[in-house]
């Protein structure tokens, strides 16, 4: 691969830069290809890839921001800026599309900076492909692999958090464990592809009632966690009561006549991840005998 040379003076008649050899520039030329390649093989998080990607590509061209969309969600460098135009490239490795990669810049890119965009592509493919793979397996270590939502090692994880976070802080917070009501005749009737559109709906359903700060688990079948900043009750009883009106407004579960009952707790900074699990699921049996499609605390 040829060497990059440094294109730093803008023409306005071609919207681009051009090579300019002062001694300013000379003192800033980037590394060889294979240095970059090195360089970028030193992390195997996407975002800290792009921002090294992007350092590089910044003494070639002036760029506001970088982006890089994928299957597996949006990255992008560091303090990005992506309220210019945007122009888009196709990353192909060995004929597998790893994704589009979006730079962001207030001057438009030439064919011939575009020629240089794609040589530095090819020392890119590599390290970004590994850490899409890496990314990908950190997934499946802590999401759930149907609803997406995080699994119970990560529930685990979360609660000894906020126990230490509330200590710390004396914030309290709440624990809320929900099941799905009438959920087995679903499976029994109709299979266990119609028993996970059910779950994925019902996860659906608990991602869009809580807020940024909230977090939602599945620990399995039809059991799942929601981990909520509650200083008081109030926050945790308007969220149970938003996650039981959707429930009984969407479709899909009134069909099958399902559900949800809800236990939750107050958790503060002497309790210990026993206690307030044992508790919220206290609230739950509560909830259950109350004759379900309810929610307790205790």
């Amino acid at each position: 691969m040829e060497n990059v040379h440094i294109l730093a003076q803008r023409t306005p008649s071609r919207g681009d830069y051009i090579p300019f050899a002062t001694d300013q520039y000379v003192s800033q030329a980037p590394e060889q290809p294979n240095t970059l390649v090195e360089k970028l093989q030193t992390t195997l998080e996407v975002n800290g890839i792009l921002d090294i990607f992007a350092g590089y590509v910044k003494r070639i061209t002036d760029l506001a921001g970088l982006q890089f969309h994928s299957s597996q969600g949006l990255f992008q460098m560091h303090q990005s800026d992506n309220q210019l135009k945007p122009y888009t490239f196709d990353l192909e490795l060995n004929g597998q599309h790893l994704g589009q990669l979006v730079y962001f810049s207030k001057y438009s890119l030439s064919g011939t900076i575009r020629a240089r965009l794609m040589q530095l592509h090819t020392c890119l493919l590599y390290p970004l492909r590994n850490a899409l793979m890496y990314h990908r397996v950190l997934q499946l270590a802590t999401k759930d692999t149907l609803t997406g939502l995080y699994n119970r090692s990560q529930f685990n994880e979360y609660l000894e958090t906020k126990l230490e976070r509330s200590r710390r802080h004396h914030r309290n917070f709440s624990l809320m464990l929900l099941d799905l009501d009438n959920f087995k005749q679903v499976n029994d009737k109709y299979g266990h592809k119609k028993g996970d559109e059910v779950l994925i709906e019902f996860a659906n359903i608990l991602t869009s009632s809580i807020r940024a700060t909230d977090a939602v688990f599945r620990f399995g079948g039809d059991e799942f966690a929601v981990l909520i900043d509650d200083p008081a009750f109030t926050t945790n009883k308007v969220i149970a009561e938003r996650i039981m009106d959707r429930v009984n407004e969407c479709n899909l579960l009134a069909k099958h006549e399902v559900t949800t009952s809800i236990g939750f707790t107050l958790a503060s900074s002497q309790d210990c991840s026993n206690e307030i699990f044992a508790r919220a699921d206290g609230g739950l049996y509560k909830a259950k005998e109350a004759g379900r499609n309810c929610a307790r605390a205790v």
